[in-house]
């Protein structure tokens, strides 16, 4: 039994819920791929749940539903030797009765878990620490722990009110409604540590597309976990949309929110490689959300830490020791302030 509770979501297309599942909290998940106009007949639902399950096919062999499986991961995932073993993942996870085969709507089922992007992510990611875990599924619906707790109030506003804040308003929001600093502190090694694991892991790279304060959840222990995987994005995925795309300026290459690349003037094409890395984007984040508050003895060189960290740019390959380097200076800086302290 699962027990629903509070819509958490603002739009049509993606229904999230928090509620009980085997007495613990979860949210609950499930898109809904065409928003419903008022005068949509009753018959559309039924269409779209037969786009939605039609493959496999009646009569593909578990071989086949292998191979089709290593394909959509591939032009999803990239061309990774590591690869089969999350194929052997979903195969598993398809057996929802647990009973050694895959039934017909059981390959459905996952097939159709698997076009979901956070879905894939949640597959992807399931060995770090820092996103939520996937606890159980049902045709495309699928649970994950509960959402973590907000790390900025002004989250909880309509996203078009939320630009319109003026800075000085978010630093004091900040500072009256967040975690003391010391818990920021280590809220924040957590996100750079997320974004080590997401740089080059075992499935690829991943971008993080829209870095924005409302992502960043933590536990009861003040642990970060991403509270939205909806904008995390494969390396593969964002090349792919990247190839080709003809453009007049950088604004025209951009992926989701924030994950852009230049514009090649000259043919008229968006580059493959991002302006800005994941590090960059986050450091942004990281001047707001560290610099209020932060202790008198240490305000100087985290910002100035942080500032360095801002300009990083260029192809991540090249610059990957360089990127190191930064992300470790930063995360020591910061736990040397709050170890050996009950905040560590």
């Amino acid at each position: 039994k699962v027990e629903w509770r509070t819509c958490l979501s603002s739009a049509p297309g993606q229904q999230v819920y928090s509620g009980l599942w085997q007495d613990k909290e979860v949210t609950i998940k499930c898109g809904i791929e065409e928003a419903l106009s008022s005068k949509a007949r009753s018959e559309v639902a039924p269409r779209r749940e037969l786009v939605l399950f039609d493959k496999p096919t009646r009569g593909t062999s578990i071989k086949e539903f292998r191979e089709m499986t290593l394909s959509f991961l591939k032009a999803n995932l990239g061309d990774l030797p590591s690869l089969p073993a999350l194929v052997g993942q979903v195969l598993l996870l398809a057996d929802f009765n647990k009973d050694s085969r895959v039934s017909l709507a059981e390959a459905k089922s996952v097939w159709a878990l698997l076009q979901r992007n956070e879905f894939l992510l949640l597959l992807s990611l399931q060995e770090k620490e820092h996103a939520s875990r996937l606890l159980g599924c049902c045709g495309d619906l699928y649970l994950t722990e509960g959402a973590p707790r907000g790390s900025w109030p002004g989250a909880a506003l309509p996203p078009l009110l939320r630009p319109l804040l003026p800075p000085a308003l978010h630093r004091a929001l900040q500072q009256w409604f967040g975690p003391a600093w010391p818990w920021r502190a280590k809220i924040a090694i957590g996100l750079l540590e997320f974004v080590e694991e997401l740089f080059h892991g075992a499935y690829g790279t991943f971008y993080m597309c829209e870095t924005t304060l409302a992502n960043v959840g933590y536990t009861a222990t003040y642990d970060f976990k991403m509270a939205d995987l909806q904008q995390v994005a494969p390396e593969a995925t964002v090349r792919r949309f990247l190839q080709g795309r003809r453009c007049e300026q950088s604004a025209d290459c951009t992926y989701g929110r924030d994950c852009r690349a230049p514009c090649d003037q000259l043919m008229r094409q968006c580059k493959g490689d991002l302006i800005q890395p994941n590090l960059a984007k986050v450091c942004e984040l990281l001047r707001d959300y560290l610099l209020p508050g932060a202790p008198a003895d240490l305000r100087e060189e985290l910002g100035k830490q942080l500032r360095t960290c801002t300009t990083l740019s260029g192809l991540a390959s090249q610059v990957e020791a360089h990127h190191s380097l930064v992300l470790s200076h930063l995360k020591t800086l910061l736990w040397k302030k709050i170890s050996n302290t009950k905040y560590s």
